[in-house]
């Protein structure tokens, strides 16, 4: 789940201003910080922790850290609402957030049932379920020893994603777009196709787009498969209040 931290942070400074090569300097600009992608993925920790209502605990996160911004219109409008229904959204928050569901699961169906749960509850759009149970699934294969051709296959076969294109093939014209269709083969390849956890948050900033997103989608699976440096895990928990850093600690405890 930190994974998912750190690509939305280090993401974070280039979502509108795309930099669309691996060697940006330093891996964390000076500008860079946490944005919704991990308020909302903090907020699916905490109720999967805690069994509480996930509708209810993103809210509560929401309204905790709502002058953070960066919220996605439809999701804003929701979150400011006293509704709890789901608006059928496919956008890629569905992914983003969803890591937890894979680190806390205890088998495969488990981690794609808990995906479910957590994302009916705003994503309820078969494309927003698809994406958000492909992310955590690929973050339980990757944390029970799946290698990336066993995730690629699954995937591809299981939710009919195009794993075909590698990173170079899909930088020169990936766009903005905020669907799961079009965040969430590529945020996997960008893991995929990686060498190291920082490979991987690289590979995902360097396509451009939805920066922060698209890195967030992919740290959760890259924390899965290569862990986490310690200097890059350090480094981002002192960006992290104190609220967040508990529920983190709970989770990996």
């Amino acid at each position: 789940m930190l994974g998912s931290i750190i690509g939305d942070i280090a993401g974070s400074v280039y979502e509108f201003n795309n930099y669309r090569a691996k060697d940006f300097e330093p891996f964390f600009h000076r500008n860079a910080a946490f944005t919704d992608d991990t308020v909302c993925t903090v907020a699916i920790a905490d109720a999967l922790i805690h069994d509480k209502c996930p509708a209810r605990t993103l809210k509560d996160w929401g309204e905790r850290y709502w002058s953070n911004g960066g919220w996605g219109r439809s999701f804003a409008l929701w979150l400011g609402s006293e509704s709890l229904e789901p608006y059928g959204s496919y956008g890629n928050g569905a992914a983003m957030r969803v890591a937890p569901a894979g680190f806390l699961a205890t088998s495969l169906e488990e981690a794609q049932a808990l995906s479910v749960k957590v994302t009916e509850v705003t994503h309820n759009h078969p494309e927003g379920i698809r994406g958000a149970v492909a992310t955590a699934s690929a973050v339980y294969m990757a944390r029970t020893g799946s290698g990336a051709d066993q995730i690629r296959e699954y995937v591809t076969d299981m939710f009919g994603y195009d794993l075909t294109r590698n990173v170079d093939e899909i930088r020169p014209g990936y766009v903005f777009n905020e669907t799961c269709q079009r965040s969430v083969p590529e945020a996997l390849t960008c893991v995929l196709e990686a060498t190291s956890f920082e490979d991987a948050i690289r590979n995902a900033i360097s396509i451009g787009g939805d920066s922060d997103t698209i890195a967030a989608i992919a740290g959760g699976i890259a924390e899965a498969m290569f862990g986490i440096p310690d200097d890059i895990a350090n480094e981002v928990w002192t960006k992290l209040p104190l609220d967040m850093r508990q529920v983190l600690t709970r989770l990996y405890a």
